[in-house]
């Protein structure tokens, strides 16, 4: 029979202090999310899983992603069902466009075995939510479309900051007459991005034209092809396209080519989410990157400490976006 771990084993195994170790496997707060997590990890690979399983609050998580589960969407997916056992508790996932059924969510709060939810880009109002929340039901709202109430807890990524690394890149390079193919209006990230991309812009003293936005209603490929053709098709053609996503980028990648543009010598093409489709492309995507298994992680680890009942320091989060610069963009030329 295989003998349990001891916290100096753990500690040994993950290069952490036996203190930390301690405070870990005894569920004290003052410990920081991605050692939490290394230290539940390293405790259930070498055995020491009874106390671990003990404190686990009764009950699944019932895991909610009403669309495919694609190179975004699959990532956080992963993360939260893995974060979910690595706290000895069972995951109940629920993805697909099915999943996007009306009232589906009323009803968790009377579901047996489901003690909380992690709710991807959920459709419902703020209101639906917060009678969810009335409810009593403990939930994280991940990557909102809406702009969530503020007492619900909800994490995502830097969405401003990236939009405007990206967009400080192009002026950087040159380029002032820029196309920015945005997501749909009505959702919370489209307007961060369009503030991230509209402050670079400002910096450089220019002020975003209305007839160089175009808004998708679905940000996927074929709209974002549908939507670099009207502004490549213009008279005064943009040197570069911001793109709401890998998606559309790729999409304005087929725009460009059927119309005998180079990328990046006549026309630069920028990404957001640094997907995998974005390294399958010619040339490769320059785009943002999201941090999109670390938000799953973060959002279970909030989740649990709400089901422990301990106190959230804060209840939305961002996570950073970083700048991968490919080859995609380029210095500005005469067009």
């Amino acid at each position: 029979m295989k003998k349990r771990a001891t916290v100096r084993q753990i500690a040994a195994e993950t290069n952490l202090s036996i203190a930390t170790v301690s405070r870990v496997l005894n569920g004290q707060d003052n410990v920081a999310p991605r050692t939490r997590e290394l230290v539940l990890h390293a405790a259930r690979r070498l055995g020491h899983d009874g106390l671990l399983v003990s404190r686990a609050p009764a009950g699944g998580v019932f895991v909610r992603c009403p669309y495919l589960l694609d190179d975004y969407f699959g990532p956080m997916v992963s993360s939260i069902v893995e974060t979910i056992e690595l706290h000895g508790m069972t995951a109940v996932v629920n993805a697909g466009t099915s999943a996007r059924r009306p009232g589906m969510l009323t009803g968790l709060p009377r579901t047996a075995g489901i003690a909380g939810g992690v709710l991807i880009l959920p459709p419902e109002s703020p209101d639906e939510l917060a009678r969810l929340r009335d409810q009593g039901f403990p939930f994280v709202v991940l990557d909102p479309r809406t702009s969530p109430p503020r007492d619900i807890v909800a994490v995502s990524s830097a969405h401003v900051t990236g939009a405007r690394l990206l967009m400080a890149h192009l002026v950087e390079l040159g380029h002032r007459q820029v196309g920015i193919i945005a997501g749909p209006k009505e959702w919370l990230v489209t307007t961060s991005r369009m503030a991230g991309y509209v402050a670079a812009l400002a910096d450089a003293g220019v002020l975003p034209s209305p007839e160089r936005i175009r808004f998708v209603n679905e940000p996927s490929v074929e709209n974002g092809y549908r939507a670099a053709c009207e502004l490549l098709d213009r008279p005064a053609r943009p040197t570069a396209l911001a793109c709401f996503n890998d998606k559309t980028a790729v999409g304005a990648l087929r725009a460009a080519r059927e119309r005998g543009l180079r990328v990046p010598q006549d026309l630069s093409i920028g990404g957001f989410d640094d997907a995998d489709i974005g390294q399958a492309t010619e040339p490769m995507l320059t785009t943002v990157h999201q941090p999109l298994a670390e938000m799953g992680r973060m959002a279970v680890t909030m989740l649990v400490r709400m089901l422990k009942g301990h106190d959230l320091d804060a209840r939305h989060v961002e996570l950073g976006t970083d700048l991968i610069i490919r080859g995609s963009t380029g210095r500005v030329t005469e067009v």
